[in-house]
């Protein structure tokens, strides 16, 4: 064990020797090389199943080797989702077709930080288990493990508790997003494989499930969102639309075929869907933005201006049909979506603007300088002088939410046992700050903490588009003051002492309620004594028609 963790450990020193050089010999930005490896290393992290000898990981140990095994399928390998260890099909899917399209964008980023084949890795451990999780036409698993079992445990990988059940969608229970959704990951891993990383077989196969997906989506009928089918799935991965993974998948087919037929048919899915679609922000449940995107790289004249219009809605902060604006800090923050996690909506409408850029040069530098500003932000640049990266600086999350890193076996006791985390989750993006630009770096705050594969993959293919520009220093370099301890004080008027406040001022505001009600009722009660009537009618009426005024 020891020899292995040194081997190990030279590993990662010689990484980062061999990073440094191709730095000083191509001008990439060392720091930005370093967070891309870091990213995949977060992906090794995340790995389920039987791990290879190259594991980089020493703390993690093979694990649920008998997933599927409830339904005769081998869905062992694959990625844990986030902090806890299930598997789900949807996130990994958005997140493998974030990583595939910023691999094939900017894959010089890659050739010249020498992580070609960690890229191939991390991509391919994922798709090796969607194919898996397709083992027939008209089936695809979506989900392994049940939420209750595996929330309440808090442990390393070695005891993951039984039974882990397997979900599949199929023809006679629908899921038209998720296989929509698989086969755009599928499609943009094939179309990188066979351009970029010279492997025109796995190119192949990926790309025959993802057809044969998207055949599975368009035939089984009725559509409708995986989640209505499967309601394991509710309480963690919610969907309720599937028109634009409908409209993803057809132009990522187009995109690695070039058969225009999909294209065509993208073109119809518009045309039925227009009114239907969801202007919100791009994420795992909603792909409307990464279509037109998309759409405009392969038919401008049907999409730019769709993917220009959606991009100016979603950043128009003065609008009153907004749903974005800006915190006191400067990072985009979204209602409804980034109450639980606040890196994401500025990292996957960043993406989308660093894709646009790339099949439209002219693209305006306010869109290019919304990259630049939300990953200073998310690098460092906010009053926390926090990058919210784990283990890049002093200031880095010291507490993801992550069970398998922390080294501690007591849910009830997950802040405290043990204090602090027995592993460092390199590369892994937490959830973000509060509206108030407050982090607090609480281990069950899994709005705040939580990792996930589907918040690294935007953020990874943002690192590639940065070393692509040549970016200068990520913010946290030069950062040498301390995190502000808000808990303890040093924030004057974090959101939490706000609350205080105004929770002061609401209960001196009833005090002085009761002291004037005692007040009259102790004036009523002498007067009572005294023979003296008093006449409350007005009083009551006042009251019955303000509170009729209240209800209208």
């Amino acid at each position: 064990m020891v020899v292995k963790r040194l081997l190990i450990s030279c590993l990662l020193i010689y990484k980062s020797l061999l990073l440094a050089s191709v730095s000083a010999q191509d001008a990439v930005n060392p720091h930005y090389a370093q967070l891309l490896n870091y990213s995949m290393l977060f992906y090794e992290a995340q790995r389920s199943g039987k791990l290879p000898e190259n594991n980089r990981i020493p703390w993690r140990k093979d694990s649920a080797l008998t997933d599927g095994f409830d339904n005769n399928v081998s869905l062992t390998e694959g990625y844990f989702d986030a902090g806890n260890y299930l598997k789900f099909t949807v996130p990994l899917s958005h997140a493998i077709s974030l990583l595939s399209w910023g691999a094939a964008e900017w894959f010089d980023s890659y050739q010249r930080t020498n992580l070609v084949e960690d890229l191939r890795g991390t991509i391919k451990w994922g798709t090796d288990w969607l194919i898996k999780a397709h083992p027939e036409p008209n089936v695809l698993f979506v989900q392994v493990g049940g939420g209750e079992i595996d929330n309440a445990y808090w442990g390393p990988d070695t005891g993951i508790p039984l039974p882990r059940p397997s979900y599949m969608v199929n023809s006679s229970a629908p899921g038209t997003d998720a296989a929509a959704l698989t086969s755009a990951a599928l499609s943009s891993a094939s179309y990188l494989f066979k351009n970029y990383l010279n492997d025109t077989a796995y190119a192949d196969e990926l790309l025959s499930h993802a057809i044969s997906l998207m055949d599975f989506a368009e035939t089984a009928k009725p559509w409708k969102p995986y989640s209505q089918s499967v309601p394991a799935a509710v309480d963690y991965y919610n969907t309720n639309r599937y028109q634009s993974q409908l409209l993803f998948g057809s132009l990522w087919l187009n995109k690695a075929t070039g058969n225009n037929t999909y294209l065509e048919k993208a073109n119809a899915y518009y045309d039925m869907f227009r009114g239907e679609l969801f202007y919100g922000i791009t994420d795992w449940s909603d792909q409307t933005g990464a279509a037109f995107v998309l759409g405009a790289s392969l038919n401008a004249t049907k999409y730019k201006q769709l993917a220009t219009d959606y991009l100016d809605r979603v950043l128009d902060t003065t609008s009153q049909d907004s749903i974005c604006n800006y915190t006191y800090g400067g990072l985009f923050y979204c209602q409804g979506y980034s109450y639980s996690n606040s890196v994401m909506p500025p990292l996957n409408t960043a993406l989308l603007i660093g894709f646009m850029k790339k099949s439209f040069p002219e693209t305006g530098s306010n869109y290019t300088d919304f990259i630049k500003n939300q990953m200073n932000y998310i690098l460092g640049d906010n009053h926390m002088n926090t990058p919210y990266i784990v283990g890049v600086h002093k200031n880095s999350p010291r507490n993801p939410h992550h069970a398998a890193a922390s080294g501690g076996t007591d849910l009830k006791k997950i802040n405290e046992s043990p204090k602090e985390m027995a592993h460092t989750l390199y590369g892994a993006i937490v959830g973000g700050p509060d509206y108030y630009d407050n982090f607090y770096d609480i281990r069950n705050d899994y709005r705040q903490t939580e990792v996930a594969l589907d918040y690294n993959a935007p953020y990874q293919s943002l690192l590639a588009y940065q070393i692509s520009i040549g970016a200068s220093d990520p913010p946290y370099v030069n950062i040498t003051q301390d995190r502000p301890n808000i808990l303890s004080g040093d924030n004057s008027f974090a959101g939490w002492k706000i609350a205080v406040i105004v929770v002061s001022i609401l209960l001196a505001l009833v005090l002085v309620a009761l002291a004037f009600w005692w007040r009259k009722r102790k004036q009523r009660k002498n007067d009572a004594n005294k023979g003296v009537f008093v006449d409350n009618s007005k009083e009551l009426d006042e009251a019955y028609v303000g509170s009729q005024t209240v209800r209208v």
